[in-house]
């Protein structure tokens, strides 16, 4: 048979049961009611209780009342946990929200501002845009197309994106 030992209780661990069967339930108590969540308020109750363990200094009874102490630091680590990024991001529902669809709208109002700037372009300026932008066509096929030197198509590329750019501006478009 086996001789289990049981070793001796050290100043530290009566100090620690001490403090916890004098000021727990209390301590809990006032942690509900600043968190409305009993799990948290053991948390923060144990936590509390362990700084005191940690800090020896603050129990000595000549220092005055540890109970003031206690809730101080108790009502800090409820700060604490407030202020953390889990509880300020976190939101827990009970179903998850809907889906967004994708809103068009936006989309479809900048392609009638842009084809009502464009329809103020020269028919040159146009085309030369219309290929390169909407059909994506390199400067050499805009050339062979539209029948002209490359030079031109560069040349009217150039002067059609600064009027287009004016147009824009002038229907309120600023970027």
């Amino acid at each position: 048979m086996a001789v289990v030992r049981i070793a001796p209780r050290r100043p530290d661990d009566e100090l620690l049961r001490a403090l916890h069967d004098q000021h727990a339930p209390a301590l809990w108590r006032y942690v509900v009611s600043l968190t409305g969540d009993r799990a948290t308020a053991e948390d923060i109750v144990q936590e509390t209780l362990l700084r005191a363990w940690r800090t020896k200094r603050t129990v000595d009874p000549e220092r005055g009342s540890i109970r003031s102490w206690l809730f101080t630091v108790a009502r800090n680590l409820v700060v604490d946990e407030y202020r953390t990024a889990r509880r300020r991001h976190e939101v827990t529902v009970d179903e998850l929200p809907e889906v967004l669809s994708d809103d068009r709208s936006d989309s479809v109002f900048q392609g009638l501002v842009v084809g009502a700037a464009l329809a103020e372009l020269s028919v040159e300026h146009r085309a030369a845009i219309v290929h390169a932008y909407y059909a994506g066509r390199t400067v050499p096929e805009i050339a062979r197309e539209l029948g002209i030197p490359e030079g031109t198509v560069k040349s009217r590329l150039h002067y059609g994106l600064h009027a287009l750019r004016l147009a824009l501006q002038e229907k309120g478009v600023t970027r």
